[in-house]
């Protein structure tokens, strides 16, 4: 049989922006005041995130020396009573089992795609040193993290096996409100196989949007929006660049196209 390709567009998946839970919450980050017009005024660094983090689950890598905790942040409800969100998990079910493609359901062929409510970090530990790290040194609103999946997925007839992970992340207050969240740049960074060495993957002053795999070519497009006038935040306008990462050697990426 004819190898088949498969180039699909995941919009309201992992990189994509639309209005849910997950994204309307964050965190302070900066000292708030009012003028005497009510306005805000966003001052001094807050010297500390004093709040309460939780972590939930232990993530199976394809690597028995890698584990991963999400941690996230408890919330209170109006009476007190603390929660938290929990994971759930983007998949890919209408490409499952096609011809030489086993993904075991997961969102791309080797790598699983969590998301949840105030997920703010991720414990990384290896079970040979026994010793263990948060991927960001200060709390950030991730979207979206890839890891490498437990399952034995094929792309193409072949074993995929993935040793890095992706991140798509609110990890700076961009447009200065005070906060860190949705309304800021979402940023898109790689770490390697020990949750270290962390590398942007597309320029800090885009904002990812969403995003395409290309199976033919095991590469993810990813579609940013440029903040053309520097004020952190982006508007319907601002124009649309679309990235490409080599998922074989994320570190061989580039532009495709540059937006008009």
């Amino acid at each position: 049989m004819n190898k088949i390709v498969i180039i699909f567009t995941i919009a309201v998946l992992a990189l994509s922006c639309h209005d849910d839970k997950s994204e309307k919450k964050g965190f302070q980050v900066n000292e708030l005041s009012e003028d005497e017009n009510g306005e805000k005024i966003v001052g001094l660094k807050l010297d500390t995130l004093s709040f309460e983090t939780r972590p939930i689950d232990v993530l199976k890598t394809n690597s028995p020396a890698h584990r991963l905790s999400p941690i996230y942040k408890v919330n209170y409800t109006k009476d007190n009573i603390p929660y938290t969100g929990s994971n759930a998990y983007h998949g890919n079910w209408n490409f499952d089992n096609i011809e030489g493609n086993n993904w075991n359901r997961n969102f791309m062929p080797g790598f699983e795609a969590l998301y949840g409510y105030n997920l703010v970090n991720v414990f990384h530990y290896n079970n040979q040193t026994k010793k263990g790290h948060k991927l960001f040194t200060q709390p950030a609103l991730i979207k979206t993290l890839y890891y490498p999946t437990f399952s034995s997925d094929t792309l193409n007839y072949k074993p995929v096996k993935r040793d890095f992970y992706m991140v798509s992340v609110y990890d700076e207050d961009s447009n200065k409100d005070g906060y860190i969240n949705a309304k800021d740049l979402r940023r898109f960074y790689h770490f390697d196989t020990e949750g270290k060495n962390k590398k942007a993957l597309i320029p800090k002053t885009y904002t990812a949007t969403h995003s395409e795999y290309d199976s033919a070519n095991d590469f993810m497009y990813v579609f940013a929006k440029k903040d053309t006038n520097q004020n952190g935040q982006i508007e319907p306008n601002e124009p649309t660049a679309i990235f490409w990462i080599d998922l074989k050697n994320p570190m061989h990426n580039g532009i495709q196209y540059k937006g008009e």
